[in-house]
């Protein structure tokens, strides 16, 4: 999903950096996590950015993917120790043999919180209404696997042919065009949660809007929400029509955007906040600190090139500007959060070779590696063919502090070591990005996707030439004849899949078909009496948190 660094996607959604004039050295900081924003089981949270959309059908940032997963519910979620379970399902589904059908019985005393009782045919409801091409959903490729989507997609089948049926109103049947080894997964996953018709409709374009014009049915409910992409307060509130509310110990969770990073870390030592995110010289002064941790993500962040334009079609220009970027630089002296110098697309630590559990990056190899001399012999390479001296780029970015320290980084890179090539950067909120993004506006723009499943198809498919979040409209048919063959052909061969998936980032990598330039890591002052938070993907789940 896409990230607010990344721009996720994603942008810079919950990365902060370098705080300079911040006032207190690390040691003093140690005292403010003993204060202490919260009163019983209520604490508050720095966010970086704007919440984009709270709509399960269309939202595709890290932001709303967070609220979602907090206050909505699907099929399964994880456990306080981060196992599937069952949650929207009463138990474990039924698969047939050859893996392609699941039935699915769903509990009887989960309800919306307007009462309604969720039933089969929300899923049945929120599932069509996601494909529909009317929709325009960046996240109906994700049901790709489902049976008769393509047929949708492509005009040949109405929504309601996608396989899904309620049996009955607690009984599900989900039909699949081949086994997916991480269904489940999937299934847990905002656009796969139910969806309640009767507010819709009565919502009409209002609906997702405010947190007036919702209606959930997770652990907490959307509270004090006014306003998709412009409101800077929210809350979560418990939600006491949740089924497991029992297990739910907060009461509320207030989150305040906040992107000088200065302010955000006063915040913090004033005790008026328990939780921010803290990059570069703040991470380096506070890495002693007792309210200080880093936690690693299964999150890249990269630059894509819009390829629509003849100057980003020409591969020597991509390749000239890869080889500009010391990677290992920015992550230490410019995130210094304990993020990771990409070598590939796919991060580190997140998926394994079937057979010898290598990793997949080890299997994959280094294909990012900072050569100025070669960055200089591919931007002349690219000069005559092009028939151009000088070169004038816009680097579009979300406007969190992070984004910002990055895309200047990589600015003074490029213009660094490519002589007659200009940076322009431009840096704006969340939902303008997005926007400029999904409509191609932009030159080169930086983007972070999170890994909701363990598995490297996460950011691979986003480069298959009919991704709707491929924003730069990559198109090679050798690297979609490997997707295809991974989802299709080889779906059930766990080896030649894992082949397949290798294959795939060679040739994007090898055509420099996206700028791989760090994985993410998130560090934190969190107060030490804030308990549970669980990572979820790129997001946090609160359901199990507490305050000790």
């Amino acid at each position: 999903m896409r990230n607010t660094t990344l721009g996720y996607l994603l942008a810079a959604a919950s990365l902060t950096i370098l705080l300079s004039g911040c006032g207190s050295s690390g040691a003093k900081t140690g005292d403010s996590g003993q204060k202490s924003a919260n009163d019983e089981q209520t604490f508050s949270v720095v966010a970086k950015q704007e919440i984009p959309s709270i709509d399960a059908s269309v939202t595709n940032d890290v932001v709303g993917w967070g609220v979602l997963k907090n206050t909505s519910e699907g099929l399964f979620r994880a456990d306080k120790d981060g196992k599937l379970i069952p949650a929207g399902a009463a138990e474990s589904p039924r698969i047939s043999e050859d893996g392609l059908t699941y039935t699915i019985k769903l509990r009887e005393d989960a309800v919306w919180s307007n009462g309604d009782p969720v039933v089969a045919a929300d899923y049945v409801y929120g599932w069509q209404r996601t494909v529909a091409p009317k929709t325009a959903s960046e996240v109906a490729y994700l049901f790709e696997s489902i049976k008769n989507y393509q047929a949708i997609m492509d005009g040949q089948a109405p929504a309601e042919e996608l396989g899904i049926k309620a049996l009955n109103d607690y009984e599900l049947e989900v039909t699949l065009e081949v086994p997916v080894p991480y269904m489940e997964s999937l299934l847990s996953l905002p656009p796969f949660f139910p969806q309640n018709e009767k507010t819709i409709n009565k919502s009409g374009e209002k609906y997702a809007s405010s947190s007036e014009h919702m209606v959930y049915n997770g652990p907490f409910v959307l509270s004090d929400f006014e306003g998709a992409g412009t409101d800077t307060k929210w809350s979560y509130v418990k939600n006491e029509k949740y089924w497991d509310q029992a297990n739910v110990k907060m009461e509320k969770i207030n989150f305040d955007v906040v992107k000088e990073d200065a302010t955000a870390l006063n915040l913090f030592q004033d005790g008026q906040t328990d939780d921010t995110v803290v990059t570069g010289e703040l991470a380096q002064q506070m890495v002693d600190d007792p309210a200080f941790f880093s936690q690693d993500m299964s999150n890249a962040t990269y630059v894509e090139y819009n390829q629509t334009k003849k100057e980003f079609q020409n591969e020597n220009i991509r390749k000239a500007i890869s080889y500009a970027l010391d990677r290992q630089t920015l992550v230490d002296q410019v995130l210094g959060d304990g993020s990771i110098a990409a070598t590939g697309l796919v991060p580190k630590n997140m998926s394994f070779n079937p057979e010898t559990e290598a990793d997949f990056v080890k299997d994959s190899g280094n294909h990012l590696k900072y050569d100025p001399e070669k960055a200089k012999e591919s931007w002349e390479k690219a000069q005559k063919e092009l028939g151009v001296d000088t070169l004038k780029i816009n680097l579009l970015s979300s406007d969190a502090d992070s984004a910002k320290k990055v895309v200047e980084y990589m600015q003074g890179a490029i213009q660094g070591t490519l002589k007659g090539v200009t940076v322009e950067v431009s840096s704006v909120p969340l939902s303008v990005r997005l926007e400029r993004g999904n409509q191609g506006d932009f030159d080169m723009i930086l983007v972070g996707w999170g890994a909701e499943y363990n598995d490297p198809s996460v950011f691979l498919e986003l480069f298959a030439s009919d991704n709707i979040n491929n924003s730069g409209k990559y198109n090679n048919k050798e690297f979609d004849k490997y997707l295809k063959t991974s989802a299709t052909t080889d779906a059930g061969n766990p080896k030649a899949r894992w082949t397949d998936l290798l294959e795939a980032e060679k040739v994007l990598m090898d055509t420099m078909g996206v700028c791989p330039v760090y994985q993410k890591a998130e560090a934190h002052l969190r107060n030490p009496k804030v308990k549970g938070i669980l990572p979820s993907g790129p997001e946090y789940d609160y359901k199990w948190t507490f305050i000790e």
